[in-house]
């Protein structure tokens, strides 16, 4: 018999499953629900248990856990009869580990404080690598009591843990964090054709760039996606767009001035409507190829 909290999982994506699967790793009795079968049965497969529906599996959870596209999605799978706000029990534990708006939080949060159930905003960085090896950064919006009770939760899933201040700041810092990562992948677009053009060494001169001011965890993580324009989708473009719009938003709200995540949004924008929306991020470099008279 185990002390540990019973998890109930809603979302089993490109992060949700790998994550899902590192709480059921760590010990914990995980139900999971998701609209594809093929996603379920790799959950049971792992040692998880399939839920037919979102109430089916919040109803006994001790934690619940949505990892999903947008906000729509978590209102979607929060509110209504069959969602968790009706079907959880009171005093569960509901983790929104999504990157959605920051209001979106804080709403959900007043919503569920009507029902007994506690919320915590816990968006991830690090991609699809980071949450199969369970090395994600983890930023955290609510109470400080909830996250120290989250706290082994989070430590099975990520390695930088922390609450960031009240429900919605763990969004504002994603918000922050997928500027910082556009801005950068744009940069290394940038300099990848300039080099590819001056007839540099590539390979050198990512390893040699990589090892000064210029590296970063963005080129480590996508250096090879540039070198063999492997652009499977680790994080799309789609869900990047997504966050743009996020961060741009929330910032002409505050009164932040974002001239660089503007244009980085637009070419973001631009990418997409080319088709390339399913693609991973660093497919920025494809936009970039474009612009210099490449064909792609």
């Amino acid at each position: 018999m185990t002390t540990l909290p019973k998890i109930a999982w809603i979302g089993l994506g490109i992060m949700g499953s790998p994550m899902s699967e590192n709480l059921i790793k760590a010990g914990y009795d995980v139900t999971g629900f998701t609209l594809e079968r093929a996603k379920l049965d790799r959950l049971t497969a792992a040692g998880g248990t399939a839920a037919g529906s979102v109430a089916d599996a919040v109803r006994n959870a001790d934690v619940i856990i949505t990892m999903v596209p947008a906000s729509p999605q978590v209102e979607a799978v929060a509110y209504g009869p069959d969602g968790i706000l009706e079907n959880a029990r009171p005093g569960a534990l509901l983790i929104d580990m999504s990157s959605i708006t920051p209001q979106t939080s804080v709403d959900l949060a007043t919503a569920a404080r009507e029902k007994g159930v506690r919320v915590l905003d816990a968006p991830v960085s690090g991609g699809e690598a980071g949450a199969v090896e369970a090395v994600l950064s983890i930023m955290v919006g609510g109470g400080q009591a909830d996250f120290d009770e989250a706290r082994p939760v989070f430590e099975a899933l990520g390695r930088t843990v922390v609450r960031c201040g009240p429900h919605g700041a763990g969004q504002t810092v994603k918000a922050a964090n997928q500027l910082i990562v556009a801005v950068n992948l744009q940069a290394c677009a940038e300099a990848v054709v300039f080099l590819e053009k001056s007839g540099v060494d590539l390979t050198a001169a990512l390893d040699v760039l990589n090892g000064g001011l210029a590296g970063s965890t963005v080129l480590t993580r996508k250096r090879d996606n540039f070198l063999d324009r492997d652009f499977r989708p680790g994080f799309r473009i789609d869900l990047h767009h997504k966050d743009m719009g996020i961060v741009t938003d929330a910032a002409r709200s505050v009164g932040a001035a974002l001239p660089v995540g503007a244009v980085v949004a637009q070419l973001v924008a631009s990418l997409r409507a080319q088709g390339d929306g399913g693609l991973d991020h660093s497919a920025l470099l494809r936009a970039v190829q474009r612009l210099s008279g490449d064909r792609v």
